[in-house]
């Protein structure tokens, strides 16, 4: 029988791509979008879905069990970006970050994970962030939200170990999605005291975003991830100095290594 895939965020960049693959290779396929009829021409299922929304998870998930019967992977997906200097950045923003990229998802496995205990199977996979490794300047909500992800989703993989059920983190770097035309940024300033430091990092964030991999090398990682018998805990997919930075931070002292990124945002 085919897999039952639940993608919340599945109307465009690494969502949509991830759906549009995995359809292809004859799996069942379910996404989410706050405005499903915006969307009229998914190759793929859009159910309404607000990741804040209770209610609105549950009604989603329950329509995917009536049809189904089952949901055996839930990714993700949905997310929210967010810049500026954290002095900056209204506390409510910040919230509402973190209600998108933190409780969220918490919120869409606690509502999936009944149905997977029932299987006495699942695979839950969370895009999160190569930024959640790290804290970025000017990125620092956006990376602290998708850290913590990274572990509850530790957590998680030892308490739902004995259900039968996988969790895994799969931490993209930059691709070349609408990201930067849906994220908050804190108001450019002239008079701020970060007026010039800020200015030149958005102008660098844009630019990694729109020279970034095609979406669909997150796709097919995350068909392979599907796929194999042995899922690791922690996956990160982009380019190899993205992922080396990871390993940079390990092995440098804390010092060096915030040298090295204040190098590389000019700051």
């Amino acid at each position: 029988m085919s897999k039952v895939i639940l993608i919340t965020g599945g109307s465009s960049g690494i969502g949509k791509a991830i759906g549009e693959f995995l359809l292809n290779n004859n799996f069942i396929v379910y996404g989410t979008s706050r405005t499903p009829k915006n969307y009229p021409n998914s190759k793929f299922t859009l159910l309404p879905l607000e990741v804040s929304d209770p209610q609105s998870i549950q009604l989603c998930v329950d329509n995917i069990i009536t049809s189904e019967g089952k949901i055996d992977v839930l990714i993700n997906n949905a997310g929210a970006g967010i810049t500026g200097a954290v002095e900056e950045i209204p506390d409510e923003e910040i919230k509402r970050n973190f209600e998108t990229n933190f409780f969220g998802p918490i919120k869409v496995i606690k509502a999936t994970l009944p149905q997977m205990r029932k299987q006495n199977s699942g695979l839950i996979i969370n895009i999160t962030s190569i930024a959640g490794y790290m804290g970025l300047p000017f990125r620092g909500v956006y990376s602290a939200s998708k850290g913590a992800l990274e572990l509850i989703t530790e957590a998680i993989s030892m308490e739902v170990k004995s259900f039968n059920i996988k969790i895994t983190n799969v931490a993209p770097g930059d691709f070349a999605t609408n990201i930067a035309s849906g994220r908050f940024h804190a108001p450019l300033i002239k008079s701020s005291a970060y007026a010039k430091s800020y200015g030149n990092t958005l102008a660098l964030m844009d630019k990694h975003v729109d020279s970034g991999s095609n979406p669909e090398i997150m796709a097919k990682a995350i068909y392979k991830i599907i796929e194999s018998k042995n899922i690791k805990l922690h996956y990160k997919i982009g380019a190899f100095l993205q992922k080396f930075s990871i390993v940079l931070k390990r092995i440098l002292p804390d010092r060096a290594y915030e040298h090295i990124l204040m190098k590389h945002y000019k700051l």
